[in-house]
Parts: C-alpha cells; structure tokens; sequence
C-alpha cells in the first residue's frame, strides 16, 4: 500500500488548531474577567463613598442604601432577557453592548443635579450589567472542561471584587478631592475599557475544544422553563445564592459605615479595610472555586456536581459564625470587626465562583443562559431589598447587630433548607 505524505498533515494541523485554542481560552478568561470589574466598577464603589455620598447629598442610611438598590432594579428584568439573548446569539455583542450601555449612562450621570437624578441614572446602568454577568460566566463555561472549570469561573468572578478593590481605593479619594461628579467620568471611562476589550478579544470556541458543546437555537417551551426552575437541584441554587448575596450586599452596603460609626475608625482608614475585604473576596472567589474543582473530582458517579457545591455549604456556616460574631462586642473592636469583615469578604464574597460554576453544570444542554439569567434574577431581589432594609433597620435600631443577625438568621435557614437537598439529576 502506498502512502502518500499529505497524509497526516490534516491530523497534525487539527492537533495545532485545538492546542491554539487551549492557549487562547486563557485569554478570553482575561478578558472575561476585566470586562466584569469594569462594568462593575462604579457601583462596586458606592460603599465604600458612603461617608462623603452621605455628607454630600445629605443622606441617610436608606437613602444610601437605596442607590445601592438602583443598580440592581433593572436586572431583574433584564438578566431573564440576557439569558435568552445569549442562548440566540454571540455572547461578545450582548455583552459589549450592555458595557457600552454602562460607559454612557455614567458619562451622562456626570450631569446629574443631585440625588434623584443619580437614582435613575444608576437604573439604567443596571440595565446595561444585565448582560455582563450572565454573558461572561457563559462564555467562560464554555471554553474551558469540568476539570477546570471551577477555577476558571472563580478567576472571572473574581472581576467583580477585583473591580471594588480599585473603586475603593480610587473613588473614595477621587471624591473627596474633585466631588462625586467625578467619580461618574472615571466609572464611564473604565466601563467603556470593558466594553472595547470584551468585543476585540471574546469569540466562540471551535467544538473540539470541549465535551459538552451546546446546541444555539430559540430554546424549549414556557412549561420546560418552569419544570427547570422547580428541579431540586435549581431550587437549593436559588435558596442559597439569594442568602449568600443578601450578605454580600450587607457587606458592601454597611461595611464602612459600622467601621466609622461603631468601630470608631476614620472614614479614609474604614474605607482601606472595605479595599481589604474586596481582596478576600475575590482571593475567596478563585481557592474557594478551585476547591470545588477538587471537591467536584473526588465524588464518584452522579455526586459530581454535588461534590462542587460542598464549598458552597461551608461559605453559608462561614458567614453564619462572622456575623454572629459582628453582633457580639467584637464588632466594635477596630482589630476584631476588621479580622471579621476580611472573614467575611472571604467567603461571604467569595461563594460566588463555586456557586456559579454550580449553576453552569446544572443547566440542561443549550440552557445555559436561561439557567444564568434566571437564577441571577431571582438573586437580584435580595440584591434590590437587601441594602435599603439593613439601612432602615440601621436608622430605626441605632445600630448595626441587627443588621447583622438578621443575615446570620436568612443564612441558617438557608443551610437548613439545603444541605439535604437532592443533587442535579445525571
């Protein structure tokens, strides 16, 4: 038999196209990751402005609360749009155009002539994050196997944290010094990073890349989206991603409140320790997914994904024991309510990249960005309710521990909901 010597030449360029691709998932994961704590950048550091917000427009702890709140309205809605957009087409385009959306309500909120204004202003950002989130986890998944996958999602989730890391340490600073207008242009300016940088460097995978490519289409009826939706599995995702960003949000709505008002730290040292936290958090967001990766591997069988959302149960008893402790005198402690919001950021921030790598596996083949969408949405009503309730609870106590055990108490009916749980069926 003759062998004729282009034979093998198709294999090899195949073997050099996937190993290419392997190398270039790294880089979409980048650009995933910085889009996400561009996007979020300005509202990430709304809390940590708190005081001077406060001081500037004369607020009070709802009313600070509330702008927090804003933000997040308008997914409620628009994640549930996202999803479907994602499921139909490109993720680099929805995702672009919702961080450009960003980009230019900030710019035009430079404007605004005061509160009020502000409000709406950050409605419409919210509406523009809506495809960031669930866009970006997506494209990520999609790139990298389950035996990556949990750390790839914790590094991208880690933009969110990373992003508040630099808007604590940046706005705060930038708002004392040039007004909160300010801080509204260099939100837009790094928004509109994101955005170019999503749109240049984020593209599809080719199908060799990974195992479990999913079908594009117009997706399954209304009835198959509701029996989703009341799998066991999806359940115990919602009951505890809502207690998990509940507290989250705590943190970042009254973190450097508690630490001026209660622990009697200046406002720009109060403001250092909420930068410390948002590094636990997202240190938390990438060993805590990792971990998960680890956890997932170990099980056998159908327990796989069950395996990964270990990590989340030991975030909900973490958080149960930090604010518990934050009720205590520890809390007004400058050294010990600091040790216990870097606690807090670790795992009360951090829970996000295993939980979201969770959902991903968890989703029915060509589902993906529905399952992203809804359970997003559903966690953005704790995300709108939690920060003007905390800071109403706030000004009618005249303190801070029920604010916080109220969190520890959402979180220990959330363990007790779902450690039992049945797992994603196989």
């Amino acid at each position: 038999m003759t062998r004729h010597p282009g034979t093998r030449r198709p294999l090899r360029a195949s073997a050099g196209r996937t190993a290419e691709a392997g190398r270039y998932r790294w880089v979409v994961l980048a650009a995933a990751t910085f889009t996400q704590a561009a996007s979020g950048f300005f509202v990430q550091g709304i809390g940590a402005m708190g005081v001077h917000l406060r001081d500037d427009l004369d607020l009070s702890a709802a009313q600070l609360g509330l702008l927090l709140s804003a933000a997040q309205l308008a997914p409620l809605a628009g994640l549930l749009v996202a999803g479907e957009l994602l499921d139909r087409y490109d993720e680099r385009w929805v995702v672009g155009a919702g961080a450009c959306v960003v980009a230019v309500s900030l710019a035009v909120g430079s404007l605004a002539p005061g509160y009020a204004a502000l409000l709406l202003v950050l409605l419409v950002v919210g509406a523009g994050y809506s495809t960031v989130q669930p866009g970006g986890s997506k494209s990520v998944a999609s790139w990298f196997d389950t035996s990556r996958r949990g750390l790839a999602m914790g590094i991208r989730q880690a933009g969110l944290p990373l992003g508040g890391v630099l808007a604590a340490a940046v706005l705060p600073a930038l708002a004392a010094s040039a007004g909160w207008r300010a801080t509204l242009v260099a939100g837009a300016v790094v928004a509109s990073l994101g955005a170019i940088t999503f749109m240049t460097f984020c593209r599809r995978p080719p199908l060799p890349l990974t195992s479990e490519a999913e079908p594009r289409g117009a997706g399954v009826e209304a009835g198959g989206r509701l029996r989703l939706l009341r799998e066991p599995a999806m359940v115990r995702i919602l009951v505890s991603g809502t207690s998990l960003v509940a507290v989250h949000s705590g943190i970042g709505a009254l973190t450097v409140l508690h630490l001026h008002e209660t622990a009697s730290l200046a406002p720009a040292t109060a403001a250092l320790v909420f930068v410390a936290v948002q590094a636990a958090g997202a240190a938390g967001r990438i060993c805590l997914a990792a971990w998960s990766d680890r956890s997932r591997s170990n099980a056998s069988g159908r327990h796989h994904r069950s395996g990964r959302y270990t990590s989340v149960l030991a975030c909900l008893v973490a958080v149960i024991v930090g604010l518990a402790a934050l009720a205590t005198p520890a809390g007004h402690s400058p050294v010990a309510a600091s040790l216990l919001f870097v606690w807090l950021g670790f795992f009360g921030i951090g829970w996000y990249g295993p939980w979201v790598a969770h959902l991903a596996e968890s989703a029915p083949p060509g589902r993906t960005g529905f399952a992203l969408g809804s359970a997003m949405a559903v966690n953005q009503i704790a995300i709108i309710l939690t920060p003007p309730a905390l800071g109403l609870l706030k000004d009618i106590s005249d303190g801070f521990a029920p604010s916080w055990g109220l969190l520890a108490v959402l979180s220990a009916t959330a363990l007790a909901l779902t450690i039992r749980t049945p797992g994603p069926r196989p």
